[in-house]
């Protein structure tokens, strides 16, 4: 028996697997595929939060050796420049997802993660103790937890009985990887559809995406689909075959009710699907995943009582529906109507002016990401800034502190805080910033005397010249305090 089995080996899945695997778990993972390879590209990009939380695992140069940075995001018609959001990745990366995912594989083999393949898993079945798994092979596996990261459709949710709510799509769309034999147009077209294109991807292939005339059925759709398709919208199926890739996707938007049911799980797709637009998928699922990987691995490990994994929920819940609204507006410009053209235009006059675009730009980027925390310093609840700090007279970014997932509590002044009498998972670290602290959308905020860290980045507590609420703080997150400073 495991004590994890995550059901699910896309970046979701991945990305949680190696975060149990940083925290001591057993953890495996179960994936229906044979290979790790994807047929086609398919979509891609990521956004500057889940950049940095790549780089807070040390692996984040991986991904941009072999992507594109882009300094610019949009909405409606709108380009916003994230290039002065206060992070060291100010950009998006373009890298398709088969790309990611290549790289992600590559970074748990490293850590020894189990991987089984070729694992439906058709049942599951979760009581006080334990979850059990059963597989279209008849075969039956145990695990204390169990975490669906198996997509859209996923089995482990429907198990669970957990409901899946949310507008029903208005549109779908056809894409697809395919060989052409005739000359591609060099705009994109939108009419009152959506949005149509193919573009060029070398060697004779091209990567296309046509709206349908009606909303596709559930099924898996065909090249003829595509040339009809294609034929309706240009005039011609400019010659399309041999696809490496073809598949249909909506405007369907929908969230899990609860991402808990007991010692049943989900994260990524499984809990939220929401229109590609924005390309926010991905990201939304590694930033599950850095949320509950070290929650579930104390509660695992015995350090952390169960009701630690009810802030998963209340965390990321609100942050993906905050993203899904998002994906709903900006996919409602993505046909030709007056009425939705003269909305664009006047959001982009408003966006236009100063810095109105700036929230947009730190949603999309997930940087605006705040946890509730409860009251006090702006710092709390939000991520923490990659600060250039001393420590023992040298000079390291904050990330590179971080690549173990593990709590950190820094010291900044003279707090009497021995590290001592912490928590033994809790790492602490005495060091100097003397630059400003800078939040998005917030600006320079107080420079705090001591911070204390969760291992995703996010802060849980703010010292303001004193340690009031620090023991409460690692009672809390970490499942245990320090000496009792109460009377110091």
């Amino acid at each position: 028996m495991h004590e994890v089995a995550v059901v699910g080996c896309g970046p979701t899945g991945m990305m949680l697997a190696g975060e149990l695997r940083l925290a001591g778990v057993d953890v495996i993972v179960l994936e229906r595929r044979e290979s790790q390879e994807l047929a086609g590209s398919r979509g891609g990009g990521i956004h500057a939060r889940t950049i940095e939380l790549l780089d807070q695992r040390g692996i984040a140069e991986r991904f941009l050796a072999e992507g594109r940075t882009v300094n610019t995001v949009t909405f409606g018609g709108t380009r916003l420049d994230v290039g002065r959001l206060p992070t060291p990745h100010p950009y998006t990366l373009a890298l398709f997802q088969n790309h990611i995912e290549r790289l992600l594989l590559q970074w748990v083999e490293e850590l020894g993660v189990p991987i089984r393949r070729n694992i439906k898993v058709v049942g599951v079945h979760a009581d006080e103790e334990n979850v059990r798994l059963r597989f279209a092979s008849g075969e039956t596996m145990q695990a204390r937890y169990v975490v669906g990261a198996d997509g859209g459709r996923s089995v482990v949710r429907r198990e669970a009985g957990i409901g899946f709510e949310g507008p029903d799509a208005t549109r779908s769309s056809l894409i697809a990887e395919v060989r052409v034999t005739e000359e591609l147009p060099t705009d994109v077209k939108i009419d009152e559809r959506g949005v149509h294109g193919l573009y060029p991807m070398g060697e004779g292939r091209a990567r296309v995406v046509v709206t349908e005339t009606e909303l596709g059925p559930p099924t898996p759709p065909t090249l003829d689909d595509l040339r009809r398709e294609l034929i309706h919208v240009f005039g011609t199926d400019f010659g399309v075959h041999d696809p490496t890739w073809l598949s249909r996707f909506t405007d369907a938007t929908r969230q899990a009710t609860t991402y808990r049911a007991g010692r049943v799980l989900l994260a990524g797709d499984a809990a939220h699907v929401h229109s590609p637009t924005g390309g926010l998928g991905i990201g939304l699922g590694i930033q599950d995943a850095v949320n509950l990987g070290w929650k579930l691995g104390q509660v695992a490990r015995g350090v952390s009582g169960e009701d630690l994994l009810d802030t998963y929920h209340a965390e990321r819940y609100p942050a993906g529906a905050r993203a899904l609204k998002f994906t709903m507006a900006q996919s409602l410009f993505q046909k030709a109507d007056p009425r939705q053209e003269a909305v664009r235009e006047l959001i982009d006059e408003v966006l236009r002016v100063d810095d109105a675009g700036s929230p947009i730009a730190a949603l999309l980027s997930g940087l605006d990401v705040a946890y509730d925390l409860g009251k006090g310093h702006p710092l709390v609840g939000r991520r923490m800034p990659d600060l250039d700090i001393v420590v023992e007279e040298k000079v390291v970014r904050v990330f590179e502190l971080m690549h173990q997932a593990r709590p950190i509590l820094f010291r900044f002044d003279g707090l009497p805080i021995d590290s001592e009498d912490l928590p033994d998972h809790i790492d602490s670290v005495r060091a100097r910033y003397g630059g400003v602290w800078e939040l998005p959308m917030l600006g320079v905020v107080d420079a705090p005397t001591a911070v204390f860290v969760r291992p995703d980045g996010h802060v849980a507590w703010v010292g303001e010249g004193s340690t009031d609420g620090l023991d409460d703080a690692l009672a809390k997150w970490c499942g245990g305090a320090g000496r009792d400073r109460r009377n110091e």
